[in-house]
């Protein structure tokens, strides 16, 4: 099997040279090019530009004078004086989101992200069980919000990308830090992964070249993402416990993740939202849930996993309850280095 191309490369832009615009549709072509000055009718349109700020200065100019649906229509590529091969071609909206972004592009470029770790604990016994891997800056001249990266890479066509190097990047801080026998809970973005058993090729290979077990992994829908394609979603938890790893469903109670989704994907873990933690210890109707949440877990086979936990209330509710593990600030934020001990 090959891997996905759109995991594998960023294709680059010129820094100078002609940006070529081409549309389908006639009376779009003639808006540009009234737009831009040109009394010839060509298609494509090529403008001449040097350096980043001309680039994203023509195409400012068209999104300022194009609505979102025209502007839709438009594609765009470069290619230098000396190249004629033209880079890959975009949609508008990509091209411009790379163009306005041209540090994020470097940070996905060249991987200027590793993965820090937040401890997951036993509730019974306070011991640590795993880690979470969280998307860290590595460099103070690239730094970012991991949220505001993915929403970039989104826009820009390069989540698949982003989504494999982030999963990628995790596997190789657990294979540096932890021992065999330590769960490593990784997120990742069901959208980013057309065809699982291509998208996710360049993981598999990356967990037998990093000789990490794959009964320790457990790969977990991220809380941004909506879950509104069950069957391809299934399909992806099919492959990767194929492989032996397993699945969690985070934000269970809250947004997407509801009680009739667990049901119907049956994850091995789910992760409970941390709105439903916070003062559950106070609120009766959040215990009334969770739980209900346990019984059904239980019956179900599926281990709960509490987020959020800041208090030691939360943790003996969370405990006497039945829920098995936990994780929050209370035992430990994110860190470059696993805990050798909880300080609780």
């Amino acid at each position: 099997m090959i891997s996905c191309t759109k995991c594998q490369t960023i294709p680059n832009i010129h820094s100078a040279g002609y940006i070529e615009i081409f549309t389908t549709v006639p009376q779009l072509n003639q808006s540009l090019h009234d737009l831009m000055g040109r009394k010839q009718l060509d298609h494509p349109l090529v403008i001449p530009f040097v350096g980043q700020k001309a680039l994203a200065d023509v195409c400012r100019l068209i999104a300022s004078n194009f609505n979102q649906e025209a502007v839709e229509m438009f594609f765009c590529s470069t290619y230098s004086e000396n190249e004629r091969e033209k880079s890959q071609p975009l949609s508008f909206s990509q091209f411009y989101s790379r163009v306005q972004h041209p540090d994020y592009i470097e940070i996905m470029k060249h991987s200027l992200f590793t993965s820090h770790m937040q401890p997951i604990i036993t509730l019974a016994d306070q011991s640590i069980t795993g880690y979470e891997f969280l998307m860290r800056p590595t460099s103070e001249d690239y730094l970012f919000y991991p949220n505001e990266l993915f929403e970039m890479a989104r826009q820009s066509g390069l989540q698949s990308f982003l989504d494999s190097a982030a999963r990628i990047a995790s596997l190789k801080v657990s294979a540096s830090h932890l021992e065999i026998g330590m769960k490593r809970f990784i997120n990742f973005l069901p959208s980013s992964i057309y065809d699982p058993a291509h998208c996710l090729r360049t993981t598999f290979q990356a967990v037998n070249a990093f000789k990490i077990d794959p009964n320790d992994l457990v790969f977990e829908v991220v809380e941004t993402e909506k879950i509104n394609e069950i069957a391809h979603l299934k399909k992806i938890f099919r492959t990767y416990q194929q492989e032996g790893m397993k699945m969690a469903l985070d934000d269970v109670g809250s947004g997407f993740a509801t009680r009739e989704i667990l049901l119907e994907l049956k994850p091995d873990y789910a992760k409970i939202d941390r709105s439903l933690i916070s003062h559950s210890d106070q609120d009766p109707v959040k215990q009334k849930y969770l739980i209900e949440m346990v019984s059904l877990s239980k019956e179900e086979g599926i281990t709960l996993l509490a987020e959020g936990i800041e208090r030691k209330e939360e943790v003996d509710f969370c405990r006497e309850i039945g829920i098995p593990l936990g994780q929050g600030y209370y035992f430990g934020r994110p860190a470059k280095e696993p805990v050798t001990a909880l300080e609780v």
